[in-house]
Formats: C-alpha cells, sequence, structure tokens
C-alpha cells in the first residue's frame, strides 16, 4: 500500500488556480519530511507569485535556502518587475550550463515559464527537454502549441496520461489540445473543465477554460455567463478581462471598459499586443491611402 500523498491538495489548488485554498491546505500540514517540505513552501510561494505578494517571497527566502527556492525568488523578481529582465535571463543562462540542474524541476520550470512569457517558445522547450513532471511537461505542451507543433503537443500528453492519467494537470493539458485541434474536439475539452468544476472548484482557471471552448464553439451568451462569474471571483484575471472584451463585441456589446482595464492590469497582455499592433498596421495603411490620393 502507497503511503499518502500529503501534498495533494496542495499541489492541486494550485494547479486548478485556487492560490490561497493551496496557501491554507499547506499550512495545515505537519509532520513533513525534508523533501516534502520543500515542495510545500515551492508551492506556496509560487501561489503567493500568483496573488502579487512578489516581495513576501523575495524577502523570505534567502541567499542559503535551497537552488529551488532561489529559482522561485528569480520568478517573483521577473514577475514582480523586480530585477532587470536581462539579470533574470542572465541569471537563467548560468543555472541551466550547469550539467547538475538537469536534475532540478523546479529550476527547469521556472525556466520555461520565464522564456515562454518572453515568446522564447523554442528555448522554453529546450530548458524543459528530458523533464518527467506532470507539470513540466505540460508547459511543453503549451509551447508546443504556441509554435503549431500539435503532433508533439499530443505525443507529450499521451506520455502524461501514461504517468498519471485523472491528474489535474493531465486534464488541463488534454483539454488545451482539444481545443487547439478544434470541431468535436472541444466539446471533449468542455466536459474536461465541467468534471474539474464540478468535482473541485470553479476558479477563474476553470471559468476561462470553460468560456473559451464556448468561445470556440460560438456560444457567446454562455460564455459571457462564465465569465462574469470569473469577474466576480478576481475582477483583475487579464485573461477573464480579454475573453470579455471578445465576448462583448461578439455580442455587440461595448468592449472598451474591459480593453482598458485590461491595460492598466497587463499592459503586456497577448490580446493589447494584438490589438495595439492591428491600429498601428491600419494607421500605416490609412496614412498610406491619404498620400495616394
Amino acid at each position: 500500500m502507497s503511503a499518502p500523498d500529503l501534498l495533494f491538495a496542495v499541489r492541486n489548488n494550485y494547479y486548478l488556480g485556487a492560490y490561497q485554498h493551496a496557501i491554507s491546505e499547506a499550512s495545515d500540514l505537519e509532520s513533513l519530511d525534508e523533501s516534502d517540505k520543500l515542495e510545500r513552501d515551492i508551492f506556496v510561494y509560487r501561489s503567493y507569485i500568483e496573488l502579487g505578494s512578489y516581495e513576501l517571497v523575495i524577502n523570505e527566502i534567502s541567499s542559503s535556502s535551497p537552488q529551488a527556492l532561489q529559482a522561485i525568488k528569480l520568478l517573483a523578481q521577473y514577475q514582480g518587475d523586480k530585477m532587470p529582465k536581462e539579470e533574470v535571463l542572465a541569471t537563467l543562462g548560468d543555472w541551466l550550463a550547469d550539467p547538475s540542474v538537469k536534475h532540478n524541476a523546479t529550476v527547469l520550470l521556472v525556466a520555461g515559464v520565464v522564456y515562454t512569457n518572453e515568446g522564447n517558445y523554442v528555448e522554453a522547450l529546450k530548458a524543459l527537454h528530458g523533464a518527467d513532471t506532470l507539470e513540466n511537461m505540460a508547459v511543453s505542451v503549451l509551447n508546443y502549441l504556441r509554435i503549431d507543433r500539435v503532433d508533439q503537443a499530443e505525443k507529450t500528453v499521451k506520455a502524461m496520461s501514461a504517468i498519471d492519467d485523472d491528474s489535474t494537470v493531465t486534464q488541463l493539458a488534454t483539454a488545451w489540445v482539444n481545443v487547439f485541434l478544434g470541431g468535436s474536439k472541444v466539446q471533449d475539452a468542455s466536459y474536461i473543465y465541467q468534471e474539474l468544476g464540478d468535482k473541485f472548484n470553479w476558479t477563474v482557471r476553470l471559468l476561462n477554460g470553460a468560456a473559451t471552448c464556448n468561445m470556440a464553439m460560438e456560444r457567446w451568451e454562455e460564455a459571457e455567463s462564465q465569465l462574469l462569474e470569473a469577474f466576480e471571483k478576481d475582477a483583475k484575471s487579464a485573461d477573464t478581462l480579454a475573453n470579455l472584451a471578445t465576448v462583448s463585441l461578439h455580442l455587440g456589446k461595448p468592449a472598451s471598459r474591459y480593453v482598458n482595464q485590461l491595460k492598466s492590469v497587463a499592459p503586456t497582455h497577448v490580446a493589447i499586443q494584438r490589438s495595439e499592433a492591428a491600429e498601428e498596421s491600419f494607421a500605416r495603411a490609412a496614412a498610406s491611402f491619404s498620400v495616394a490620393a
């Protein structure tokens, strides 16, 4: 009989996007061995990062902490704009050059997350190559989809399923691939989000995932309902605001409020970048027309 997974609730709540719940669950854990204590701390600090408590993470992780926690501190410095981006990337480069880091899943994960955020999907995949943890594999799936290598994404999801088909991370990665594939697969993805929400907790992450499925199936009213529920839970969620703007446009409703809020909370969000690029292209085209006329 295998030992109980004492960290399941902490880990699972984090994956679902229930960060405060993850922190609360961790505070109730006792009699952990050193390995479990480290993993607990990793998920607690990552949860604080997702909640925007960057200074807390930076201040509590010291220079004598294990390298895994040093990586989490670097992630806090990166996401909280507490360190120049060039310095963050240089630090990651130095770490990845050390052969021993290949056995540190947390360092590889942080590298993958940072490179993904920077749009450097190839470097993210290099950092995560050979990673055997479900979360690292899931980040690889995300990057394969970003570069339109759905074949590799499906292959990775298959490998994840062989490890643990019921894991929340595996289920989420499966949903991402299904949405990307489109067609009837979108409905399969919708069922995954529905099952996870009903089984655990309808978080902002799951509501956005379910809404994305409905958007892909052009069920705009259903998507709006789910997104408004997500908005009530967290009015500063960038993905919620971006999706609400999209849904509003399709429903013929004003979207400017959501766009302005998105610019305020996440000025570098991909939706804002695409919008600004489109505006610039239109301006150039209009200028060219004016000159030609």
